[in-house]
């Protein structure tokens, strides 16, 4: 009895000692910030070593993450554009757009309508016939009471939200017999967003009245 608990015991610290991990969890180093005596400039934290990009980060196509050419904007997609490219920039356009520019793009969004200043309308004659580089490159840098999205919306986003913008373009100021006879009793059709005239004609968006939305 007393081998069989010896061994049992044994069987059961060992079993228990596969558990334990050392790694590299235990060795010499610095908390945040703290001082080294190993370092002439006496900084545990190092500099990045000049020269190095980290990965992820080389951006060499400045079409890509700037929208801009020679310094010029550019008037085509750096990165090929799907459906799923148009449906993922209208979700993103939807979470980060709309409280200014409001669902159908007219610059009427809630945020507006309750007092905040004019957002611009996608269907000025302005931006109706502005390159694709201009919107990445608001959406990268502000624009006028616009902040800067490039913290929150990635590079790639932002050319799929522009995608989605010019699918607004494209689709506002279509007429029903532009969609096949067979597709047509799929539609729900809606009025024409307030930047656009009844011919499909761009116009500049009515101002609100920010009291009589309080």
């Amino acid at each position: 009895m007393k081998n069989k608990f010896a061994l049992s015991t044994a069987a059961l610290l060992l079993f228990a000692l596969t558990g334990c991990r050392d790694d590299m969890h235990n060795q010499p180093r610095y908390k945040p910030l703290a001082a080294s005596e190993f370092f002439a400039d006496h900084r545990s934290e190092r500099p990045e070593i000049e020269g190095t990009v980290a990965r992820g980060h080389l951006k060499i196509d400045s079409a890509r993450y700037t929208g801009k050419f020679n310094g010029e904007d550019i008037d085509q997609f750096p990165i090929p554009i799907t459906r799923a490219d148009i449906e993922r920039g209208r979700e993103r356009f939807n979470i980060y757009c709309t409280p200014c520019h409001g669902r159908l793009g007219d610059g009427n969004g809630m945020v507006v309508l309750r007092g905040y200043r004019q957002a611009a309308s996608y269907y000025s004659d302005k931006l109706m016939k502005a390159p694709v580089g201009h919107f990445f490159d608001v959406m990268t840098n502000g624009f006028g009471a616009m902040p800067s999205y490039a913290s929150r919306v990635q590079p790639d986003d932002r050319w799929r939200i522009v995608a989605y913008i010019r699918a607004l373009h494209l689709s506002a100021p279509a007429k029903l017999t532009d969609v096949p006879a067979d597709q047509r009793q799929n539609l729900k059709l809606e009025p024409a967003p307030n930047g656009l005239s009844q011919g499909g004609t761009p116009a500049e968006p009515a101002r609100p009245n920010p009291g009589a939305a309080r």
